[in-house]
């Protein structure tokens, strides 16, 4: 039987756009998967000690449930009126806010966005800089033992990975290069299973399993509420993934409706990632209970075998070497944008240079490119060496965007698309959901702010 090609043969999508879409809702979650389950999976250990086995798993649980409705909310918003009507389509986050809920929010979206971005790479120098001491330090326990004085100054191994994403900045089209996202998601996933795996081994050699129920007891109970709140925070970091969702969205093939194979695919990826957490972070804290490090690899619960740790951290290194531009490039091209928009007759802002380097194709440098992402690369170095703590600024980054970007967005233009009425059932039990996961936000970022101030003072 004859197909019928309702494109008329032009391989186009149902909007005109080419290539037509091909994702199904199992590449969709393999795309979920790679891009959540990064650096935030290595402090769940130290999250879970600070819950103790009754409130860590179960933290661990609600995050997943909250992460899949926020999830289903945004889903819905992907076409603008009926998802079975074809309508058009809002194919990243900020078109849709744009769409929805109109100028204003949009910008706010887009600051919230972007100071999310900026985070991501200071975490990424801080993260990096601990690996490389991680490999110099179980290098020097393995050689002269472990009570030996190996210390290692973080600041300088900064400063070397901001001259590297100097360089790697003015790399023409470097955010588009496939082999990054591949070589990212393969180090990542090689030290997150490196991790899971050095902790069940521990438990097992152990022979018994560490921890309490209430976790790591602290001085006084102000105290260990600080900890509770960094905690969740920590993990609030490692769940969302609201700013990539409408991207991955728009790769699925339809029909079915883009909204119903998204549904599915997060169900697949959150209940993958979560069993992945749980593992990681329970292990981790079945090993070294109390004592369980803010970075599983770095922080020294684990000296031996000496080679897999160095090896761990390589990966590390690698991914964050190319996370840090993929996270930073979404700024650099708005930063492009904005002021060739502003000033067109701008020779500063417009014209392009051509620099030849020895064993090197040409590089065609801007100077605004060259202003901008070198005052960028240096201001994240420069923040990450003044607040170099692994743990609090994952908190922090986790509290300050999970409630407007994964919940108030989605649930808001939810309504709109929906129209669901003020007042009515639905809208009053998301509401609900909206105002107490605003609570606990807020909770985990006046912990994470105590405890960044707390650190630094100390």
């Amino acid at each position: 039987m004859a197909v019928l090609d309702l494109d008329g043969g032009c391989g186009c999508d149902d909007d005109g756009r080419r290539p037509r879409r091909g994702g199904t809702a199992w590449t969709c979650a393999a795309h979920v998967i790679t891009a959540v389950i990064g650096s935030g999976v290595l402090s769940l250990a130290w999250s879970v000690a600070q819950l103790g086995w009754a409130a860590g798993p179960a933290c661990m649980l609600c995050l997943a449930l909250v992460t899949y409705v926020s999830a289903a909310l945004l889903a819905d918003c992907y076409r603008r009126g009926d998802p079975e009507k074809g309508l058009p389509r809002n194919r990243c986050y900020t078109d849709a806010v744009r769409a929805y809920l109109g100028k204003k929010h949009t910008w706010a979206c887009g600051s919230l966005q972007f100071v999310s971005l900026y985070g991501c790479g200071v975490a990424y120098t801080i993260t990096t800089a601990t690996s490389i001491r991680a490999i110099l330090k179980a290098n020097c326990y393995h050689k002269h033992g472990y009570n030996a004085p190996c210390s290692y100054d973080g600041s300088y191994y900064m400063l070397v990975f901001g001259a590297a994403q100097l360089f790697l900045s003015f790399i023409p089209d470097f955010h588009d290069m496939a082999w990054l996202s591949v070589v990212a998601a393969v180090m990542s996933f090689s030290y997150a299973f490196i991790g899971l795996g050095l902790g069940l081994a521990t438990t097992i050699t152990n022979g018994t399993i560490k921890g309490s129920t209430t976790g790591v007891p602290m001085r006084t109970p102000v105290q260990k509420i600080w900890r509770v709140s960094q905690a969740i925070g920590d993990i609030a970091f490692a769940y969302p993934y609201s700013l990539i969702l409408l991207e991955i969205q728009d790769t699925l093939k339809s029909p079915p409706a883009e909204n119903k194979t998204m549904k599915r695919a997060s169900m697949i990826s959150i209940l993958v990632t979560t069993f992945f957490y749980l593992c990681c972070g329970c292990f981790g804290y079945a090993a070294f209970g109390s004592d369980a490090p803010g970075n599983l690899l770095t922080g020294f619960g684990f000296y031996e075998p000496y080679w897999l740790i160095d090896f761990a951290n390589a990966c590390i290194i690698l991914h964050l070497l190319g996370g840090y531009q993929v996270y930073s490039q979404p700024i650099f091209q708005f930063a492009d944008r904005f002021f060739a928009e502003r000033f067109p007759d701008s020779g500063f802002v417009n014209d392009f240079h051509t620099v030849r380097v020895p064993c090197l194709p040409p590089w065609r440098l801007n100077l605004l490119r060259v202003c901008f992402r070198t005052l960028y690369v240096a201001s994240t170095t420069a923040v990450a060496v003044a607040f170099p703590y692994f743990n609090e600024v994952l908190a922090l980054l986790g509290a300050l965007n999970f409630w407007p970007l994964a919940i108030y967005f989605p649930v808001e233009m939810y309504f709109i698309q929906r129209n669901v009425a003020r007042w009515s059932a639905r809208w009053l039990v998301l509401q609900a959901f909206s105002v107490v996961c605003l609570l606990v936000s807020a909770f985990a970022l006046v912990g994470s702010i105590e405890g960044l101030v707390t650190q630094k003072l100390g």
